[in-house]
């Protein structure tokens, strides 16, 4: 199963641009700090993921602003085809 739940901040946000079908699409960035306990130990995480919405959720989306915190979930996958790097592709974003 890819399913990926994350909190974090929007740090970008790119124009709303659109597919060839008419479909809009918004990428943006959002910052995530937190711990974790990994073999026993903690062990703090930050990192910044980029994000991909599409559809409906471009309108929600587009009304936030930078350091917005949010809460997305969704599914991974790579950036083209064969790529070694990843982004979150929304399926539901929570502005909170």
């Amino acid at each position: 199963m890819n399913r990926l739940d994350v909190q974090g901040q929007v740090t970008e946000l790119s124009p709303v641009r659109y597919t060839p079908a008419g479909i809009p699409v918004l990428e943006f960035l959002i910052s995530h700090e937190s711990e974790v306990t990994e073999a026993g130990q903690p062990r703090q995480l930050a990192f910044v993921l980029p994000v991909l919405a599409m559809g409906d959720l471009v309108q929600m989306a587009v009304t936030m602003g930078l350091g917005q915190a949010v809460r997305i979930q969704g599914f991974l996958a790579p950036v083209r085809k064969d790529s070694p790097r990843f982004r979150l592709h929304a399926q539901q974003i929570k502005q909170i």
